[in-house]
């Protein structure tokens, strides 16, 4: 995981301002600065967290698209059109979970061409205990509560649609759903904070976004 940079200002503000001084004000220059950042920050954390597993987030992703399927086991190209990645991308990927003994490679009978690659016993074992890990530090989002994921999720989701990922009117829970469902846990945390049995809040940590968080 990168050292943090501790600087006395926000450099992407300050490109910010620098840009509308020079060519006008552009906020989507500063939005998508700030993503780039964003995804460079949470990639090294989560590698940080399944390193100690033998993996990199793009192989855990790969393991837990194979936990997800019914068998086990997904053809190499299912694989690459669930996780939006060139199939060359899959092959590295899926080669190195063989070679860690966490997938296993097998010609697809369906398919006279093509592989079929199925979670092995250990895989499930190490899927089961990096997500675990990662659900602790949730996934590098902590700063964040339930309902500003959601919406974080509803904002990029236009982008998505927009760039062809797949239709807006695909089937699947929609960031509304999300958004209501994090709705929901919010209230009830605030409840729990809140009701007439809740002990004062005290300490450092208490007006950390102004809500209390139940156990995962």
């Amino acid at each position: 995981m990168a050292k943090p940079l501790s600087l006395a200002f926000d450099p992407i503000a300050r490109a910010d301002e620098l840009w509308r001084e020079r060519w006008g004000s552009t906020p989507s220059m500063a939005a998508i600065t700030s993503i780039m950042r964003a995804q460079q920050i949470l990639l090294g954390q989560v590698d940080a967290v399944v390193k100690p597993y033998g993996l990199t987030f793009a192989r855990y992703e790969a393991l837990v698209l194979l936990t997800f399927s019914q068998a086990g086991e997904l053809p190499m190209s299912k694989i690459g059109e669930r996780l939006m990645v060139h199939p060359t991308s899959v092959t590295n990927t899926v080669d190195r979970l063989v070679k860690s003994g966490l997938v296993a490679k097998r010609p697809n009978p369906n398919d006279g061409r093509g592989t079929l690659a199925s979670i092995t016993d250990k895989g499930r074992e190490v899927v089961e205990a990096a997500t675990r890990d990662l659900m602790d530090m949730e996934f590098g989002l902590g700063a964040y509560d339930a309902r500003q994921c959601a919406e974080i999720f509803a904002l990029l989701r236009p982008l998505r649609v927009a760039s062809g990922d797949f239709a807006a009117e695909a089937a699947g829970p929609t960031a509304t759903d999300t958004t209501h469902e994090a709705e929901a846990v919010h209230e009830a945390d605030t409840a729990l904070a809140t009701g007439p049995d809740a002990a004062p809040a005290t300490g450092p940590d208490a007006a950390h976004h102004g809500t209390a968080r139940t156990p995962r």
